[in-house]
């Protein structure tokens, strides 16, 4: 896979610089619904300002370009060990050449050594199937919005929100009223119901690499998709919480099968920067399609 090392710089740079078109299109659509001459109206416009800015001139949409976070669907046998390092290679050169920013510090003495590389930085996410195709999805996840992610155990009293889908509801918007705009709304929920501590948030991830316009085939959880999306933007919190219909883009929301004493309800928040992008790959590492 000789060009691997320019395919995976590639994916980097146009993720980190440009805004998916079903991200875009979300974000126009709410900034039509937005009353006109209010601060809601003004943040979405500046934000596509920003979309703009960032792709015209190839810099970071944000000024933090996040955890580096790569989902990899490869055949079986493929050599995920240098892929990974390959991986981090681009990432280094791709903070060198300013499509990242320097974001990860060594968690014990904080210090910054300028590549984005460490321990579990970046993320891999790999998962073999029986095709020969190769396909690499990035995400670029903010510090803003990750602090305000969520887990519930249910029963939750002060909630009143039992084990059930109502209960679930309950808790998502409460995640939703407690972000108030501190996750750069407009946002996006990744949600997974059941799993364990872990692996609830783990897969609530994966519900970033979903399009935006997608319906969940489900129903049970597609009815609970379009009707937290549709409560959570009459709340009135808006973008940045500035008051306004927009306050989320999208819910995204999977089950796991969980233990019978425990029942998590895992929140993950995507802030309006929604750097998400992905390819399919050649058999000589070069990018054959782009999936977003």
């Amino acid at each position: 896979m000789t060009e691997l090392p320019v395919s995976l710089l590639e994916l980097i740079r146009r993720t980190s610089t440009e805004i998916p078109e079903d991200v875009h299109q979300a974000i126009l659509n709410s900034l039509e619904q937005e009353k006109k001459g209010t601060i809601a109206e003004n943040a979405m416009k500046i934000i596509d300002q920003n979309i703009a800015l960032a792709k015209n001139k190839s810099q970071p949409i944000c000024q933090d370009t996040g955890s580096i976070l790569f989902y990899v669907d490869c055949p079986v046998g493929f050599d995920q060990i240098t892929f990974a390092d390959t991986a981090r290679a681009a990432v280094t050169l791709a903070t060198k050449k300013g499509f990242l920013r320097q974001n990860s510090v060594d968690s014990l003495t904080g210090k910054n050594d300028g590549t984005n590389v460490g321990p579990g930085a970046p993320a891999f996410h790999f998962h073999q199937h029986r095709s020969p195709e190769i396909s690499v999805r990035l995400a670029l996840k903010g510090g803003g919005c990750e602090n305000v992610g969520a887990q519930y155990s249910l029963p939750n009293e002060k909630l009143n929100a039992n084990r059930d889908l109502d209960g679930c509801r309950k808790a998502i918007l409460d995640a939703v009223l407690q972000a108030q705009g501190k996750g750069c709304g407009p946002g996006i929920l990744g949600v997974c119901i059941g799993g364990d501590r872990a692996t609830g948030y783990e897969l609530s991830k994966t519900q970033f690499l979903r399009p935006i316009p997608d319906r969940n085939p489900i129903p049970e959880l597609d009815e609970l998709e379009q009707d937290i999306l549709k409560t959570a933007n009459e709340l009135g919190i808006g973008p940045m919480g500035f008051g306004g219909k927009t306050t989320l883009l999208g819910v995204k929301i999977c089950a796991a099968n969980r233990l019978p004493a425990s029942y998590f309800v895992s929140i993950s928040y995507m802030c309006w920067a929604f750097r998400r992008q992905g390819v399919v790959l050649s058999p000589d590492g070069k990018i054959g399609k782009w999936l977003y």
